[in-house]
């Protein structure tokens, strides 16, 4: 199996050429996931404009095709092996860490933690070649859940769908699971917005007591719960985080509850200085690191007793995956999960 670190190499230079097209794919990921707003302002103005028959037909297209992201989607692979996938991963560097085998004849449910500000770590793993995904993990079919809003965002649903994202919504999951050929892996991250504003540099608090639909989810299909650990990436940005009695923090949770989105505050580097504050994310090591896969035997309509015991197994095997690679990550000894 792989290991967390690799043994130090020599040093390597980088062309100002490289250093540019590494900053240029951190952005990319960056821009796309801020970029919500726009398409949706992008639609309106095109109404006032001598192109509003476009804005009208996409609407129109938006209705009709409002079921496929929860039917299969429109995934491409070749958006997987884009070049500046590799370029973003050069740029903190991210690696993929695989400890156990996941034979393709399973499914999988996969949580992923922690959320972070972006789950840099969980979709360059994943929904992307940087790390040879599918050499590593030979017929595995992976998707990544996301909040169902974002499948209603104009223009910016066509790109998370050709990815391989579907909406993390029980029908999406529960098509994906019931296909008749196995080996498809699903890919939780299961703190989800409330994990967001936990984020803070050298702090690892899951968002986890009380989510336990993944592992109902698991046990109607019978498909193995995974854990899976992306060490580095609540250090990807620098974050204000709220004590959870302050009045801030309530404002947040208040808009997470209308919006389904955390309004973190949070800040990276400039583009063109590293001293700067900007949206570029700092360019720290992130490792993801893939457990081994717990068996769950398949029940319709699993009881209260039965999802406990599988919730406890699963917490249990995501702390022990966390204290064996934690320092050869670069955690501390001492730092321990923190779960809410």
């Amino acid at each position: 199996m792989d290991v967390c670190q690799d043994p130090v190499p020599r040093r390597q230079v980088k062309t100002l050429q490289k250093q540019w097209l590494e900053e240029l794919g951190a952005l990319h990921y960056v821009l796309t996931l801020c970029s919500v707003p726009f398409s949706f302002l992008l639609l309106f103005l095109l109404l006032f404009t001598r192109l509003w028959p476009l804005s009208v037909l996409y609407m129109m297209w938006l209705y009709l095709d409002r079921n496929t992201p929860s039917q299969g989607g429109r995934r491409f692979v070749w958006p997987r092996t884009w070049a500046i996938w590799k370029h973003q991963r050069d740029y903190f560097p991210i690696k993929l860490v695989k400890t156990a085998e996941l034979p393709p004849s399973q499914n999988y449910v996969l949580g992923a933690h922690p959320h972070g500000i972006m789950c840099t770590g969980t979709f360059s793993n994943f929904l992307t070649e940087s790390n040879d995904f599918s050499r590593r993990f030979p017929g595995l079919q992976p998707w990544l859940a996301m909040l169902s809003g974002f499948f209603y965002v104009p223009f910016f649903r066509e790109y998370i769908m050709m990815h391989g994202l579907r909406p993390v919504s029980l029908n999406s999951l529960d098509f994906v699971l019931s296909q008749p050929r196995r080996s498809q892996a699903v890919v939780i991250v299961i703190g989800g917005a409330q994990e967001a504003l936990y984020t803070t540099p050298g702090r690892h608090s899951l968002e986890l007591l009380n989510r336990k639909g993944f592992v109902r989810l698991a046990l109607r299909h019978g498909a193995s719960l995974v854990p899976v650990y992306s060490f580095g990436e609540n250090d990807t940005f620098r974050c204000k985080a709220f004590s959870k009695g302050s009045w801030q923090y309530l404002c947040q949770v208040t808009c997470k509850r209308v919006t389904s989105i955390s309004p973190c505050i949070f800040w990276g580097r400039g583009l063109f200085s590293p001293n700067s504050c900007g949206l570029l994310p700092l360019p720290v090591p992130i490792t993801t690191v893939v457990g081994g896969p717990i068996p769950v035997p398949q029940c319709s309509s699993p009881s209260q007793e039965q999802v406990d015991h599988y919730h406890r197994l699963y917490m249990d095997a995501l702390e022990r995956l966390f204290e064996e690679h934690k320092e050869s990550c670069g955690v501390p000894a001492s730092t321990c999960l923190t779960f809410f």
